[in-house]
């Protein structure tokens, strides 16, 4: 089964990635990078996605979209990209 992993920095402006479920979004779960920039690397992400349990599925890729933020010096960034649990068979 697959799931999208998401890479945001809309909470505080802070960077998260978070694995969207069937459960309730309080139990998501989540890592924060507890930092604003620079924005996460790719072995960043990929180690917070390990340490959550889960892992590229077969043929993802980042997308990334900007989402204005009603300001016009500032954006959101949301990136996704689909993975599974570590060890799933695809």
């Amino acid at each position: 089964m697959t799931y999208s992993a998401r890479l945001a920095n809309s909470y505080f402006g802070e960077w998260e990635i978070y694995i969207v479920t069937a459960d309730p979004a309080d139990d998501w779960p989540t890592h924060c990078f507890g930092r604003t920039s620079p924005a996460p690397t790719l072995a960043e992400r990929t180690a917070a996605l390990a340490g959550l349990g889960y892992e590229a599925a077969d043929g993802a890729a980042w997308e990334w979209m900007e989402l204005p933020n009603g300001d016009m010096d500032t954006v959101e960034l949301l990136a996704s990209f689909d993975v599974r649990p570590v060890g799933e068979a695809p």
